[in-house]
């Protein structure tokens, strides 16, 4: 009888759809300065990950533009503040600044964005922060991404 119930329950298992990790994620803003997610976990098993940024908002990107970046949490105050001066014709992200590890480009209300990026360039451990480099944007958008298991 035992052995019944084991053989059941080892084929139940058998049959149950095996889970894929999840190699990507949706972040909204608004015309309010706010993402509506503030951390990110990415599965270390992804070869690649995509970030879909849609701005719920209403406003045009001349006047609530929003974009996300990912840097190193050490690099972001420096990045972001570079990024100002790149002006809009750049995303506000500083050409070839290599402590950029994947950016969308600046989206106003209606509009949506994707960036993908290979997990290879995160390092377990390290703190990852994301943010909106429009000015003035990255000190209330803001998130953080880690590397999971």
């Amino acid at each position: 009888m035992l052995a019944k119930a084991t053989l059941a329950i080892t084929l139940s298992a058998a049959s149950l759809p095996v889970f894929a990790a999840q190699c990507e994620a949706t972040i909204e803003s608004n015309d309010a300065m706010q993402y509506n997610v503030s951390e990110m976990v990415v599965d270390k098993s992804c070869k690649q990950f995509t970030v879909h940024l849609k701005h719920v908002g209403k406003l045009p990107k001349t006047a609530m533009g929003h974009n996300w970046v990912l840097t190193k949490d050490a690099d972001k105050t420096a990045v972001a503040t570079e990024g100002m001066t790149a002006g809009p014709a750049q995303d506000y992200v500083k050409a070839g600044d290599t402590r950029v590890i994947a950016h969308t480009k600046v989206i106003g209300g209606g509009e949506s964005d994707s960036v993908t990026f290979d997990v290879s360039k995160l390092t377990p451990g390290e703190a990852y922060a994301y943010f909106c480099s429009f000015p003035g944007h990255w000190a209330v958008m803001k998130g953080t991404l880690k590397l999971g298991s």
